[in-house]
């Protein structure tokens, strides 16, 4: 099983933690082990959440812990005048151009809150063009979607009912995630996507949106979705963790190996002194398609 490019797409919101770190080891592994790639492709459209210390931290935890990438920015100056996400933002407008000419977007002016509350979105005829208002697909959760795995198992399923009508502009202009990412993926010819399990929704989102994209090879890509590091509630990790971050443990003395060691002690796997060992089960059981 070869492929040409796989990547790591960290969102500069936060200090990166253990979790983070398991998921860009999954991905360096591999990519070496399927002669892929690494894009590093830093998520950074959400600027009101974004900081150049947070951008800086990318760079410190991949030298630090040795986690190598071969595409993408060098540092946080090459990102930012290079590989920003500011400077793709043509290759959106014309995603979200594209969905708007083919009707399979409405204007909505909900908030948040309204929605959570399960109050139905009433918005109907509202002007595409109306300041303050978000786009949202038309989604059809009877079609069927496929999920091509790395075990080569295919998965059939349909759209979740947590993604129904999801955005794909924000009401502040720009490209939600669901459209950045499969944009951006198909823009750099990525054909492996490794993730963890908690962006399996995401997943059959970007699925449906690309059938709407004309010219994208979004559907042909392997995905992997790997477990993920949870605190001991069993709670996903955050950004707002600041204990697990790989920063308050370099300041506390940690080194690599010590960092590798927390994270595969925490997910229940082998001794691990590097991204390799501790990628390694992983990756076997995953091509094992258990």
């Amino acid at each position: 099983m070869n492929f040409s490019r796989t990547r790591i797409a960290p969102t500069p919101s936060g200090f990166l933690h253990l979790g983070n770190v398991f998921s860009f080891a999954v991905t360096a592994a591999l990519a070496e082990r399927t002669g892929a790639k690494v894009l590093l492709r830093i998520d950074d459209l959400d600027q009101q959440r974004v900081t150049p210390e947070y951008i800086r931290d990318i760079f410190d935890t991949l030298h630090f812990l040795g986690i190598p990438w071969q595409e993408g920015p060098a540092n946080a100056e090459d990102f930012s005048q290079h590989y920003s996400q500011l400077r793709r933002m043509p290759l959106y407008e014309n995603a979200l151009e594209q969905l708007r000419n083919s009707g399979q977007v409405f204007a909505c002016a909900c908030s948040r809150s309204q929605l959570a509350s399960a109050k139905p979105c009433n918005c109907n005829n509202i002007p595409l063009d109306e300041p303050g208002v978000s786009w949202r697909l038309r989604t059809d959760h009877s079609i069927s979607l496929t999920v091509q795995t790395l075990s080569g198992k295919p998965i059939q399923t349909t759209l979740p009912l947590s993604m129904k009508e999801f955005v794909v502009r924000k009401k502040d202009g720009f490209p939600a995630y669901q459209l950045s990412s499969v944009t951006d993926d198909d823009h750099f010819h990525t054909d492996l996507i490794v993730r963890g399990q908690d962006l399996w929704d995401s997943t059959l989102a970007q699925l449906y949106l690309a059938r709407l994209l004309p010219g994208s090879s979004f559907p042909k890509n392997i995905f992997f979705h790997h477990t993920l590091l949870t605190d001991d509630p069993g709670r996903k990790l955050s950004k707002s963790a600041g204990d697990t971050s790989i920063r308050y443990l370099r300041r506390e003395g940690r080194e690599p190996g010590d960092i590798y060691a927390l994270i595969a002690s925490r997910m229940g796997l082998p001794a691990a002194g590097n991204y390799r060992e501790l990628a390694a089960p992983v990756i076997e059981h995953a091509l094992s398609g258990m």
